[in-house]
């Protein structure tokens, strides 16, 4: 039969079961506040690995967009130059054709003026006046062709330069070296630094380039020499022709 009263006993188990229940439950909180935490930190690790990433590959893309806007400016720039040149040599040179034509105007005033014999002109007054102005008309056009770039060529005594000569045929002339002009058929000309009319010119056929000094002064000593010996060489073996006989 049980009386009214407790055992304290009991009580006392009562009451470490339930701290010890609090204690679990407070330990499974903890560790369920750790979890989420580690949750927390586990993302914000991520995310900053991403945001690195992210921000690599950004700096990647705007390097490379850099080096290509460089690239066009450069490309721009090149194309702005070579249009430019084009432009400047299409205006340096437009009247190329043209004046070409007109330097046959120039060689028929030169062929009017050497036809002319020196004399005629001081016996005839009407003469020497039409000389006097085909002379002045001539002079003209060359302060023209001056004026616009054009410079005549006068290749006389000079070596052939196929870029600027043309050779139609070879003189005998045993004074000059073989390739010097010794005749200008027709004048060449040129536009600024480019050809307009190369010239026409008849190349010496002479003599070949002399040998240096050196060479020749050394065949020569040697030639000496061979003649000194052929000198002191006796006929059919004998002694030296130089070498006195004083037996008689």
């Amino acid at each position: 039969m049980s009386n009214g009263k407790q055992d304290p006993g009991h009580d006392e188990a009562e009451t470490a079961k339930t701290a010890e229940t609090a204690e679990t439950a407070e330990a499974d909180e903890s560790t369920m506040a750790a979890a989420e935490e580690s949750a927390e930190v586990e993302p914000a690790e991520e995310e900053i690995e991403d945001e690195a990433a992210r921000a690599a590959r950004l700096e990647t893309e705007v390097a490379e967009l850099h080096d290509q806007l460089l690239r066009a400016l450069a490309e721009t720039e090149n194309q702005r130059r070579r249009s430019q040149r084009e432009r400047e040599e299409a205006v340096r040179y437009a009247a190329a054709p043209m004046l070409r034509d007109l330097l046959a105007v120039a060689d028929n005033l030169q062929r009017a003026l050497e036809s002319v014999p020196g004399d005629a002109a001081n016996q005839d007054g009407a003469l020497k006046i039409l000389l006097e102005g085909v002379q002045l008309t001539a002079r003209e056009l060359q302060t023209v062709f001056e004026r616009h770039g054009i410079v005549k060529l006068d290749p006389m005594g000079e070596r052939l330069n196929p870029h600027h000569h043309e050779a139609m045929f070879e003189v005998p002339d045993p004074e000059q070296p073989s390739g010097t002009i010794v005749q200008v058929v027709q004048s060449g000309y040129l536009l600024h630094d480019r050809l307009l009319r190369p010239a026409q010119v008849a190349v010496a056929k002479g003599q070949p380039a002399a040998k240096p000094a050196a060479e020749s002064d050394e065949g020569a000593g040697t030639a000496a020499n061979d003649d000194e010996a052929a000198d002191g060489a006796a006929p059919n073996g004998g002694e030296p022709s130089g070498r006195a006989d004083t037996s008689a």
